[in-house]
């Protein structure tokens, strides 16, 4: 048996190197767009302030996209590496008889599932220069709704594939379950209100690269975590079996 306390310092650590491999993806992809969609504002800017001078920046972007980025790519894989080990020791055993590997591969896949992919498909990631401030608020909120409700339905698709098992066998009750839980999903997303505030006339490609980036961050983060994760834990696993094993041998 693994200890939480175990499985929670290992989750940590692993999302420690979850977030330094997002640091390394978003400093190689997502600084350009970032970099573009400044441009962009500040050419705009500067097309209306008739010569005047603008504010002057807290902090320079050469902090923003090494401290800054760094900081928080490392912070973030640490707290979700602690919520992956706990997801981990809940799901290990009770969704079918996969090994550790396994587990944390589908425990990755499903928080990368509906913590990333889903919520971005109705509120996508925007550049710098793309947003209201007065909405701020209300986009981070509905944000945030949207990965509580992608997490409840994936859950329930997973006790609704896990009770049809029985019934109608793995490969069918995987198909329905997944079925049910992306039609909910389209109905979720279709009553909720959509908030776009890109503004006319700005670069389209920018807008990909970023919102592309901004996932590949995500896939990057999660895809560490799921592959890490499992393969320290197997590896102790395996290693506990063996000094078990040697006393009864030696008997």
């Amino acid at each position: 048996m693994l200890s939480a306390r175990s499985l929670l310092v290992r989750g940590m650590l692993v999302g420690l190197a979850a977030g330094a491999a997002a640091f390394l993806f978003a400093s190689v992809f997502g600084e350009g767009p970032i970099g573009q969609a400044i441009g962009v504002e500040a050419a705009h800017a500067a097309g209306h302030s008739h010569g005047e001078s603008g504010e002057h920046e807290l902090v320079s972007r050469t902090v923003q996209s090494t401290l800054g980025l760094g900081t928080a790519t490392l912070v973030y894989g640490v707290a979700l590496g602690g919520l992956f080990a706990l997801a981990f020791a809940v799901a290990y055993g009770r969704i079918g008889r996969f090994g550790a590997r396994a587990t944390a591969a589908l425990v990755a896949l499903g928080g990368f599932l509906t913590v990333a992919f889903v919520p971005s498909l109705k509120y996508p990631a925007n550049p710098p220069a793309t947003g209201n401030p007065d909405t701020l608020g209300q986009r981070t909120g509905m944000y945030f709704l949207m990965i509580v409700i992608a997490v409840a339905v994936g859950l329930l698709a997973v006790s609704f594939g896990r009770w049809l098992h029985p019934r109608l066998g793995g490969w069918n009750a995987t198909i329905l379950a997944a079925v049910g839980f992306v039609a909910v999903i389209a109905v979720v997303q279709t009553a909720l209100p959509t908030i776009s505030e890109v503004p006319d006339g700005f670069p389209a490609l920018v807008l990909w690269d970023f919102r592309l980036a901004s996932l590949g961050t995500q896939l990057v983060t999660w895809a560490t975590l799921g592959l890490l994760f499992g393969a320290l834990t197997e590896r102790r696993l395996r290693v506990r079996t063996v000094l078990a094993a040697e006393p009864a041998a030696s008997v």
